[in-house]
């Protein structure tokens, strides 16, 4: 069996530094260290750039070095993305080229790799047929997508393609594996000697370890499996040869149609969610001051600020759906709202023209109308709970 697994690993520039140490010492160390003991093993992987920032600043050299090291030899591949995981469709163009550069110099700075001409891996897996030409313009020749991206009236889905909108290659996502602990899965197929030739996984990196321990340590069961083969995507797509090309649609990997219909990306921005929508008012007047102030002398901290409060996070946290199908919590926490709306609202505090006063008002009045819609919607859930308790 071939096992093209595909690893994302990432925490929010605006993360407490516990959080990150704990996820490198759950996940990231577990993850790599799997791959030292483990010669033949060959991944690809998404480490982004507000990630490897943090762990070069808080002094992670080992893991940096070792990761430099997994690359090199050619095991470890790496993709481009978004280096501050900025939900892209709803951005606007020249964010999203400045955060797809901005990858490609960390990349190269701190791990010493040009990921250019490779793979690439949106955030969220959110692809758009304009995204997807965008990034084939950028010199990118490949993407990994979520099976929701297939054509719905496709049958007999395979796990590569040609993106007809873009002319890139596709990698596609299984998601009865990357939503399940494939470990798990495939340690159960192997002792029913049901193994099929080919299984693509694509998870957060935080899945092995973090938000699914494994006590039995099935991962490292599973990487001894007898005729167990894995790849890098640039490999496997090279193996393959010509592809069949069909015309992938606009989805992420949380997509459900049959709940969403026509908002492929209703997590992140949903039509009935008044908050998500302010916070997104918000975002957009953010990006609108810094193309008008863009050689204000504080641009660099309004540009710094943008940066972590353009994060898909807060968007997912106000979201309030429930991720229990893969290991993940409620997606509602006004706490980690408030982290990237207070960045996006002090984006706006940075910049010292005059001129862009009537800006920062309008901002804190959406701020203020932001959090009242975020906490009254908490605690009335909260007596809503209490009371039927």
């Amino acid at each position: 069996m071939l096992w093209i697994n595909f690893f994302h690993l990432y925490q929010p520039a605006n993360s407490p530094i516990e959080r990150i140490k704990e996820a490198v010492d759950k996940s990231y160390a577990r993850l790599t260290r799997l791959m030292l003991e483990h010669p033949h093993l060959k991944f690809t992987a998404n480490i982004s750039g507000c990630l490897l920032e943090r762990l070069q600043e808080e002094g992670y050299i080992e893991i940096i070095n070792e990761w430099r090291a997994l690359v090199k030899s050619g095991r470890l591949e790496l993709v481009g993305s978004a280096a501050y995981h900025a939900f892209l469709p709803f951005v606007g163009e020249a964010e999203v080229r400045y955060q797809i550069k901005r990858q490609e110099e960390l990349s190269l700075e701190i791990l010493g790799v040009d990921i250019n001409g490779g793979g690439f891996f949106f955030p969220e897996m959110a692809y758009t047929p304009a995204l997807a030409k965008l990034v084939k313009s950028l010199g990118y020749k490949w993407l990994i997508l979520d099976e929701a991206s297939l054509p719905s009236t496709l049958t007999n889905p395979q796990t590569a393609y040609i993106d007809s909108n873009s002319n890139l290659s596709v990698v596609v996502r299984q998601r009865e594996f990357s939503n399940a602990y494939a470990p798990d899965l495939i340690n159960d197929l192997v002792k029913n000697n049901q193994l099929p030739a080919v299984i693509v996984t694509a998870t957060d990196a935080e899945l092995y370890g973090l938000r699914h321990e494994d006590p039995s340590a099935e991962l490292e069961k599973m990487v001894k499996i007898k005729n167990l083969e894995t790849s890098t995507i640039t490999d496997y797509l090279d193996a393959l040869g010509k592809l069949s090309s069909v015309k992938f649609q606009s989805a992420s990997w949380e997509t459900n149609w049959q709940y969403d219909q026509k908002q492929p990306f209703a997590i992140w921005k949903e039509k009935s969610n008044k908050t998500q929508s302010l916070l997104w008012e918000l975002a957009d007047l953010a990006i609108k001051a810094g193309k008008k102030f863009k050689n204000d002398n504080n641009y660099s901290w309004y540009r710094w600020h943008l940066s972590r409060g353009l994060a898909s996070c807060s968007f997912w946290w106000a979201s309030g759906r429930n991720f229990s199908h893969n290991f993940g919590p409620v997606a509602w926490n006004p706490d980690e709202v408030e982290n990237g709306l207070n960045d996006l609202l002090r984006s706006l505090r940075s910049l010292e023209d005059k001129k862009s006063l009537k800006y920062k008002v309008k901002a804190e009045k959406l701020t203020c109308d932001i959090k009242k819609s975020l906490w009254i919607r908490h605690w009335s859930q909260h007596w809503l709970n209490t009371n039927s308790n």
